[in-house]
C-alpha cells in the first residue's frame, strides 16, 4: 500500500510514522530523531530513536527498540547519546520496572545502560560543554532530596494514599494533575565530560530545593558553557490566583538564586544561554490586557545583571525556538507569516531579520551544526508531515531533504490558497484542500483552534486529507486572532470572539463556495478546542450548513472560564460582559443544524462540564415526541483534549465522516463498528 492509499484506509493511516524531536550531537556529525509508531495493543504511540546522517548521504539507521518507547534527552562532549525510557532494565536492583529512567546508548557502540533513575524521572536535560547536567526531576513536597524523596513515596504507596493537598493555584495543566510532586532541578558532573565507567551510575543531586510551581519544563531552562550556571524561567505566584514567569540564575555548585529579569508587566520563556556565556536570548511576553492582545519578540539579557536588549521589538511577528549560531552572531528563529512558518535569521547586533526559507513549509526543532554552515530541522507543512531538512546559512538555498526513517507522503488531492475581503476591509486568506480532478466536491469548512494559532503545518490529529480521500473539499481559514498577520489582526477579535472572526470564516466561506470546484448546496463546519467554540458559535447563528462538528468545545464561558486550568490568562482578556456576550449557550434556542458533540473526560484545559451542559443544551430542546434527536455525543473517558490512542483516532474519524456523509451527502447513518 503505497503511503497515498493510507488516507483511504485509517488502519494504515494511524500505522504512518510520525517524526518528533531533532538532537545534533557536538561535533556534528550525528542526528537524531524520534519515530512514533503504534504500540501492538494499538493503545498509545511508541517513540523509537532513529540516527539521521546530517551530510545527507546515508540512510537513516535505527538506534533503539522497545515496547515502552524512548525519547532522546541529550548528547554528551564526548558524543554519547542520553535518552529517557521506561523500559525493564536487564537486571535491575528493585521491583519498579515502569518508571522512566536516564539511559546512555555509548557513541562507539554498544548496548545502552541505565545511568540515573530518581523516582520522579528526567524532563529538559542540557549538558555544558564542561560535562555538567542539569534536569529537571518531580520530588515531594518535604523531600530532603532524591533519597528521601523515594522513602516518601514508598510511604504513599504502602498506606494507599493517592490524595493530593493544594495551596495555590493551578491544580491541573491539560491532562496532567499538578502534584503531589513538583518539579525541582537536579545536578550532576560527568568528570573530563566522560561519564562513569562500568555500571557506575551518574551521581545527581537536587539543586533547587522545593521550588512549589517555579518550575516547569513547558518555560524551560538553559545552562552556560562552563557549566556554573543555569538560567531558568521561575514561575512566582500573584495576587487574584495568577502566575508570572521570571528570570533567575542558579549557581551550579551551591544553589544560590539570583533574579535578573522580572518585570510585572512583562513575562519570560524559552531562554538560550549564547555561546559564551554572558547572556541569555529569552522570548519576552508583554501581558494582555482588556483592550490590548499584548505582544511578543527576542531579547537579550546580561546574565551577570543588567538591562534587556529587545531585539524585534519593531517586528510584526512572534518569533519561538530560537537557537544560536556557533559564532554568537546571530539567533535562527521560527515564526508564523500568513500560513506558514518560515525560519528567519535575527542578528544579535542590530535585531535585523532576515527570512530564510521561501516555501510554504513550517519549521521546528532547529538546531545549528558547529561549524555555523547548516540549520537542521524537522520541516512539515499543510500537505507534508515533518521530515528532517537542512538548510544552508553561507548561502541562499532551499532546504535539502535528508535520508529520513519514513517514506514519504502524498496527499490525495490538491492544495490551493484562496483570498477574500474583511467586512471591515482586511485582506484574509485561507488553504483549500480537494480532491484531484475537476468535479463538484461538498465543502467542510474546518476552523482551527488557539484562538491564537493558524493553519500553517501538518496535523495528524486534525487532518484535512484524511476528508479529502473521503471526497470532501477542506477550507482551513485564518480569521482574526490568527497568528502571522501581525498584531492588528490579533486585536480585530480581542475580546469579541464571536465578532469578526465569525465574520471572517463566512466571507471565506462565501468565496471558497464561489470556486468552480465546491458543491456550494452541500457544506458542513467543524473545530476543535476554540475551533469547536467558533463551530458552536456558528451553529447559533447560522443554518447555511448541513452538520456542524464540535470537539473539545467552549460552551458557556461564564463555566468554562472559571474550571479551565489557568483561569487567570483568559480574566485579562474576558471581562463578565464580555464573557455573557460571546457565550455560544445564548443561542441553543436557534440551533437547528445537526451537531456531532466530541470530548474527553482527561480534557483539562476545556472541562468536560462544556459538553455535558451543551448536550443536554441540544437533547432538552428537541422536538420529537420520542425524544430522538439529529445529534450525536461521542464521549472519550480516556482522553483528554486531544484523541491520542490509535485507536480511538480511527474511531474519531470514522465517526466524523459517517456523521457528515448522513447529513451532507445524504446517506444512511453507519454506526462505526468499534462502536457496537
Amino acid at each position: 500500500m503505497s503511503a497515498t492509499d493510507a488516507f483511504r484506509d485509517l488502519d494504515a493511516y494511524v500505522r504512518l510514522p510520525r517524526l518528533g524531536g531533532l538532537w545534533l550531537s557536538p561535533d556534528g556529525r550525528r542526528l537524531v530523531v524520534g519515530v512514533g509508531t503504534p504500540d501492538r495493543k494499538n493503545t498509545r504511540y511508541a517513540t523509537a530513536l532513529w540516527e539521521v546522517d546530517p551530510a545527507g548521504e546515508r540512510p537513516a539507521r535505527r538506534l533503539t527498540r522497545s515496547a515502552k518507547g524512548e525519547t532522546a534527552a541529550a548528547f554528551t562532549p564526548a558524543g554519547d547519546l542520553l535518552f529517557t525510557s521506561a523500559r525493564p532494565e536487564p537486571d535491575p536492583a528493585d521491583d519498579d520496572e515502569t518508571r522512566p529512567a536516564l539511559w546512555l546508548l555509548p557513541a562507539g557502540g554498544g548496548d545502552a545502560r541505565v545511568v540515573a533513575k530518581p523516582r520522579g524521572g528526567v524532563q529538559g536535560l542540557v549538558i555544558s560543554e564542561s560535562g555538567t547536567i542539569v534536569a529537571g526531576s518531580a520530588l515531594l513536597p518535604s523531600a530532603g532530596g532524591l533519597e528521601a524523596d523515594a522513602e516518601l513515596r514508598k510511604k504513599r504507596t504502602d498506606a494507599g494514599v493517592s490524595a493530593i493537598l493544594h495551596e495555590g493555584y493551578p491544580i491541573r495543566f491539560w491532562d496532567q494533575d499538578l502534584g503531589p510532586d513538583r518539579p525541582r532541578l537536579i545536578a550532576g558532573e560527568l568528570p573530563g565530560g566522560e561519564l562513569p565507567g562500568g555500571d557506575e551510575p551518574i551521581e545527581l543531586r537536587d539543586l533547587t530545593g522545593h521550588a512549589g510551581r517555579a518550575l516547569s519544563d513547558e518555560y524551560g531552562w538553559d545552562i552556560t558553557p562552563d557549566g556554573r550556571t543555569v538560567v531558568a524561567v521561575w514561575t512566582v505566584a500573584e495576587r487574584g490566583g495568577s502566575e508570572r514567569p521570571t528570570l533567575v540564575a542558579i549557581d551550579v555548585a551551591t544553589g544560590e538564586r539570583r533574579v535578573f529579569a522580572d518585570d510585572p508587566g512583562h513575562e519570560y520563556a524559552q531562554p538560550r544561554v549564547s555561546p559564551d556565556g554572558t547572556k541569555v536570548a529569552v522570548v519576552v511576553y508583554r501581558r494582555s490586557t482588556l483592550d490590548d492582545p499584548g505582544d511578543e519578540w527576542l531579547a537579550l539579557v546580561p546574565i551577570a545583571g543588567g538591562e534587556a536588549e529587545d531585539l524585534t521589538a519593531g517586528w510584526d511577528r512572534y518569533p519561538y525556538g530560537a537557537r544560536w549560531t556557533p559564532d554568537g552572531a546571530a539567533l535562527i528563529v521560527t515564526a508564523d507569516d500568513r500560513g506558514r512558518a518560515p525560519l528567519w535569521r535575527v542578528d544579535a547586533a542590530t535585531g535585523e531579520v532576515t527570512r530564510l526559507t521561501q516555501d510554504r513549509g513550517a519549521y521546528g526543532d532547529i538546531r545549528v551544526s558547529p561549524d555555523g554552515r547548516w540549520v537542521y530541522a524537522l520541516r512539515n507543512a499543510v500537505d507534508s508531515p515533518p521530515s528532517p531538512v537542512r538548510i544552508p546559512l553561507d548561502r541562499a538555498g532551499d532546504a535539502e531533504p535528508l535520508p529520513g526513517p519514513a517514506p514519504a507522503v502524498a496527499v490525495p488531492g490538491k492544495l490551493e490558497e484562496i483570498a477574500a475581503e474583511a467586512a471591515d476591509g482586511t485582506p484574509l486568506r485561507a488553504w483549500l484542500a480537494r480532491p484531484e480532478g475537476d468535479g463538484e466536491s461538498p465543502l467542510l469548512l474546518w476552523i482551527h483552534g488557539g484562538p491564537l494559532g493558524s493553519w500553517n503545518g501538518w496535523s495528524w490529529r486534525w487532518n484535512p486529507w484524511l476528508a479529502v480521500a473521503h471526497g470532501y473539499a477542506v477550507l482551513l481559514p485564518d480569521p482574526a486572532l490568527s497568528t502571522g498577520y501581525g498584531r492588528e489582526f490579533i486585536k480585530r477579535g480581542w475580546g469579541a470572539w464571536g465578532d469578526k472572526p465569525f465574520t471572517d470564516l463566512m466571507a471565506l466561506t462565501d468565496a471558497a463556495v464561489r470556486h468552480p470546484g465546491i458543491d456550494a448546496g452541500r457544506t458542513a463546519a467543524m473545530g476543535g478546542s476554540f475551533g469547536g467554540y467558533m463551530a458552536n458559535w456558528v451553529a447559533g447563528h447560522t443554518d447555511r450548513f448541513d452538520a456542524i462538528v464540535t470537539h473539545a468545545s467552549l460552551w458557556a464561558l461564564d463555566q468554562m472560564m472559571t474550571t479551565t486550568d489557568a483561569a487567570f490568562y483568559w480574566a485579562r482578556e474576558l471581562t463578565a460582559p464580555r464573557l455573557e456576550a460571546s457565550s455560544p449557550h445564548r443561542s441553543a434556542d436557534a440551533i437547528t443544524t445537526p451537531m456531532l458533540v466530541i470530548h474527553g473526560d482527561k480534557d483539562y484545559r476545556v472541562p468536560i462540564g462544556e459538553a455535558l451542559r451543551l448536550w443536554w443544551d441540544l437533547l432538552s430542546r428537541a422536538k420529537n415526541e420520542d425524544g430522538s434527536s439529529p445529534h450525536k455525543f461521542l464521549y472519550y473517558p480516556d482522553e483528554n483534549h486531544w484523541i491520542l490512542k490509535p485507536g480511538n483516532a480511527k474511531v474519531w474519524y470514522e465517526t466524523v465522516f459517517a456523521f457528515l456523509d448522513h447529513h451532507v451527502r445524504g446517506e444512511d447513518w453507519r454506526r462505526p463498528e468499534l462502536l457496537g
